[in-house]
């Protein structure tokens, strides 16, 4: 019965992958199909090898999954209450999580992968890696095709090619199913959004979008509701665009900071994980636990954090800085700092270039709401990773998931988009429709 029903659903995976992938190589010229291949090749080889036999917080969550699937089989209603509630309890050991709890969000994942994998941890793997890897791709090809004034190469380049991203987004990871939904999130409602006027989306969008959000937020609901809050003020903005308002950069401000205010005010009478002293208490917590554990480690410390709005105010300058810059090149000689310092290096300097060209009135042509959510979602979650993870290994996992938006943003400048042309990342092959015309950064 178990070898039937994961013939059928790998037979139905491949009934819908294969024909995508067909289109999308029929899609694309010579930079984009290769841009294909080595971005697939890369997760999955960097999923299936690195955790067929998974160690550490893969190996556990594995675990938990066979056990999951295992009630399923055994008993079918004990195993949909596990599923469906936050308890769960195997022959009398009883083990309890939190509500928010991602590692058990990610255990009844890998549940129900066990159905077409047979508890393979390499097939797992491969299947979230593919995952993360057409999320990211979606999201790359509709820059491309509804913003065709910005340069296409950089949603390639931060999406598709990045080697930190491909390495970290992919596997028995959160971050794969993080980056996968937020990225696919964000792909469809930019396709929506920015199509022409009187286009009606697919009679499958409002289902798709409502899943690939609660897996976001399943799996980190502090990266999920800042993106889903500034999804929701961008929808504003084109509403009222479209309505004749709000064209200026002003307006567009003004809505936005509306709502972010509305939201912060709503937010703790929603949950009580979103009062201000639950989540400074929180956060600290988390950072004294990692702390401690990064002993003889890389990291930082802050001398002074304490569980206040006011301190969180004054270490974010800090927090975020570090999110972006840490480890230093030099830092530490082990290969996976080394190799944190080249990009962090690099990094750096295409801040620098995004700058210099903001300065001087070239810093491209992203539309002016879409380039202040990004902004806005990167800056945010790089001060809160920065508060929470002074482990300077797992921050740089963590931050994966925000690295290709971030990216995205420093290579809109004019002079980013030369070299990505000259590069040959360009647009995919075909025509592109004209953008609409709206305010632009």
């Amino acid at each position: 019965m178990s070898l039937a029903l994961a013939l059928v659903l790998n037979a139905a995976l491949l009934a819908a992958l294969l024909p995508w992938l067909r289109r999308e190589w029929r899609a694309c010229g010579a930079v984009w199909r290769a841009a294909l291949v080595a971005g697939l090749l890369a997760r999955l080889l960097v999923g299936g090898l690195r955790d067929a036999r998974p160690v550490s917080d893969g190996a556990y969550v594995q675990h938990l999954g066979e056990l999951l699937t295992a009630q399923l089989w055994s008993e079918p209603a004990s195993g949909l209450r596990s599923l469906a509630g936050d308890v769960v309890q195997f022959a009398g050991e009883r083990v309890v999580y939190y509500g928010m709890s991602n590692t058990l969000f990610l255990a009844k994942v890998l549940a129900l992968l066990n159905l077409a994998s047979l508890a393979s941890p390499w097939l797992n793997a491969v299947y979230l890696s593919l995952f993360s890897f057409v999320g990211c791709w979606q999201l790359a090809r509709t820059l491309a095709k509804r913003l065709p004034a910005t340069p296409a190469g950089a949603g390639l380049v931060g999406l598709v090619l990045w080697p930190s991203v491909a390495y970290w987004a992919a596997g028995l990871n959160k971050e794969a199913i993080l980056l996968g939904s937020s990225a696919w999130l964000l792909a469809l409602m930019i396709n929506k959004l920015y199509a022409q006027v009187g286009v009606a989306p697919r009679p499958w969008w409002g289902p798709a979008v409502a899943g690939l959000a609660l897996l976001c937020f399943k799996m980190r609901y502090f990266f999920a509701v800042p993106l889903m809050g500034g999804l929701l003020g961008l929808a504003l903005v084109r509403a009222l665009q479209r309505r004749g308002r709000a064209q200026r950069r002003g307006a567009q401000m003004l809505v936005l900071v509306a709502l972010l205010v509305a939201g912060a005010a709503v937010a703790p009478e929603v949950s009580v994980a979103f009062r201000l002293n639950k989540f400074t208490s929180q956060v600290v917590r988390i950072y004294d636990h990692d702390l401690l554990v990064s002993a003889g480690r890389p990291h930082f410390a802050y001398a002074d954090l304490r569980p206040t709005a006011a301190s969180f105010l004054a270490h974010t300058p800090q927090a975020a800085w570090n999110t972006f810059t840490r480890p230093w090149l030099g830092e530490s000689a082990e290969p996976q700092y080394v190799a944190a310092g080249l990009e962090n290096g690099l990094l750096l300097a295409l801040g620098a270039l995004a700058l210099a060209a903001l300065v001087r009135g070239r810093p491209g042509r992203l539309p002016f709401a879409l380039a202040v959510v990004l902004l806005g979602y990167c800056l945010l979650l790089a001060a809160l990773m920065g508060l929470s993870t002074p482990n300077l290994g797992t921050l740089g996992r963590y931050r994966s998931a925000m690295l290709p938006f971030w990216l995205l943003l420093l290579l809109q400048n004019d002079y980013a988009a030369a070299a990505l042309r000259r590069l040959g990342l360009g647009a995919p092959a075909g025509p592109a429709p004209a953008q609409s015309p709206d305010p632009v950064a």
